[in-house]
């Protein structure tokens, strides 16, 4: 196949560039980087690694505001402590797919991973992932649910009811079939376009207690959510979810508790959220298989365990500490919103990854076909 052609600005910057790196040490950042921008090829150049050397430790994320909150939390205080290590935060999205391709095209430019624990599984099962590696990185700082053969803990979030309280005033629905009671208390709804927290919703709001939603009943939960589908909005994106709330054309639905913290901050409460039968995710750290860092990463996802660390990520991002020890760290201020304190982890259902793992493809697509 032959390569597209450069525009000749693009020729005069990868001419430039060629000349500036010809042979020479490279950050694999910056390589990696000017490359994509670019769209051309690293055969291009004639570069001596850098990255071979495992001195830098790039870290991708879903961006936005993830990307300064995790460099601020994690990638900082390690490159204090370390300064032989540079730690640099991508927020280009590690979905499956771009995992899959680069892993196996042996071009990996990633090193750690921030994605969940059904991912894990998944990936790690494909041969994508490295093992974590438990003697480097303590398990008993996570809940044992969150810590996997593929990946561990790193925050924790969770799928909760949101409502409007100028429609309903002086009141707080007592579960997800408060949601669903469209005679008692009118309105539009919203839930998310993906199945991740929705199905148990649905399941409870039919009468399935939290300790017998697993293994989903896929059928009766997806006849649930067709009751209510005409008078529901599906959000794709948080903060979509949001801004259907902000602008009023929704009442009450199952939304992020980082998007329900945010609006319920902006309106002084005129949007409030309960973590009653919320469903809780572990965010999870997992390592590409053949990373260039290697096992220097270990250490580096060692070091977010700090309690410390967490609550910082939970102050500037919403997402709460994955370490039961920050519980006691979080200002007062904030502990009614943090959903892994003591109290509002009790109060909600932790969501089974291996089910989702098994599952999530082939039942997304029957949601979407319900909703559709």
């Amino acid at each position: 196949m032959k390569n597209r052609r450069l525009s000749s600005d693009t020729e005069t910057r990868v001419e430039r560039f060629r000349e500036m790196t010809d042979g020479k040490l490279v950050n694999r950042r910056t390589f990696m980087t000017v490359l994509a921008a670019l769209g051309v090829s690293s055969t291009a150049f004639r570069v001596t690694p850098a990255l071979a050397q495992g001195r830098e430790i790039v870290l991708v994320n879903w961006g936005g505001d993830a990307v300064t909150a995790m460099t601020e939390a994690f990638a900082d205080p390690f490159m204090q402590a370390d300064p032989e290590y540079s730690v640099y935060v991508d927020g280009s999205g590690p979905s499956s797919g771009a995992v899959k391709s680069m892993v196996e095209s042996g071009a990996v430019t990633w090193d750690v991973a921030d994605r969940n624990m059904p991912a894990s599984l998944e990936l790690g099962r494909q041969g994508l992932l490295e093992e974590i590696d438990y003697t480097i990185v303590d398990r008993s700082k996570v809940r044992p649910e969150h810590a996997g053969q593929w990946g561990i803990g790193n925050y924790i979030f969770s799928n909760v009811i949101s409502w409007d309280t100028t429609v309903f005033p002086d009141w707080e629905p007592a579960g997800w079939a408060d949601v669903w009671n469209l005679a008692d208390y009118p309105g539009t709804r919203t839930l998310r376009r993906h199945i991740d927290g929705q199905l148990e919703s649905a399941l409870m709001a039919d009468g399935v207690a939290p300790e017998d939603l697993y293994p989903l009943d896929v059928d009766r939960a997806l006849a649930k959510i067709a009751e209510i589908k005409e008078n529901t909005i599906f959000w794709g994106s948080g903060s979509e979810s949001q801004q259907l709330f902000r602008d009023r054309e929704v009442v009450m639905g199952n939304v992020f508790n980082t998007r329900a913290s945010v609006v319920r901050r902006e309106t002084d409460a005129e949007i409030e959220f309960t973590y009653k039968q919320g469903i809780v995710w572990p965010g999870a750290w997992i390592v590409m298989k053949g990373n260039p860092a290697g096992s220097a990463v270990f250490e580096f996802i060692a070091s977010t365990q700090d309690p410390a660390a967490q609550v910082v990520l939970f102050e500037l991002l919403g997402n709460g500490p994955v370490n039961p020890e920050a519980a006691s760290m979080v200002p007062d201020e904030l502990k009614p919103l943090d959903p892994g304190s003591p109290e509002n982890f009790a109060k909600q259902i932790s969501a089974d990854a291996e089910w989702y793992a098994e599952n999530s493809a082939e039942v997304l697509n029957r949601y979407i076909e319900t909703i559709s």
